[in-house]
């Protein structure tokens, strides 16, 4: 086969790969969890607690659901709000760093997801000066 008829092989080739309907990417998220929680640095804050609003992204990747339409083929975000309010329920934190990365770290446990995006926001932050909320973001990745 000569280069050119080589390159044209090639691009026949990409045309046919292009033509494919390629695989749905599937992302959960949900926005504005809202929890009341016992976690800070002040022991004010840890014992008289506090509210935090949380938001998740679970990167699932290809699932079955796409085809299927069963929940069991994918991960049930309604379970996923019982599982965060738990680890963020069960005990304290002194930072949202830690408590962020619990989260993440449960939800890779427990569920299929290549990668988890956690936010924790509190509303009204123990702070002398005037702010709409302050947050802690963390993203992990599945080892697997």
């Amino acid at each position: 086969m000569s280069p050119d008829e080589n390159d044209e092989f090639e691009d026949d080739l990409d045309d046919e790969l292009e033509d494919e309907p390629s695989e749905p990417v599937v992302t959960i998220e949900i926005n504005g969890l809202s929890l009341y929680t016992h976690h800070g640095v002040s022991a004010a804050e840890r014992e008289v607690g506090q509210r935090l609003v949380l938001d998740l992204r679970l990167e699932v990747g290809d699932c079955d659901a796409t085809i299927t339409d069963r929940v069991e083929d994918t991960i049930d975000y309604g379970e996923v709000c019982q599982v965060v309010a738990l680890v963020a329920q069960q005990r304290s934190y002194r930072t949202l760093e830690r408590l962020c990365t619990a989260i993440a770290d449960r939800l890779l446990d427990q569920y299929d997801a290549e990668t988890v995006w956690v936010k924790a926001s509190k509303p009204e932050p123990p702070i002398p000066l005037p702010v709409d909320d302050v947050s802690v973001e963390v993203f992990r990745e599945s080892d697997g």
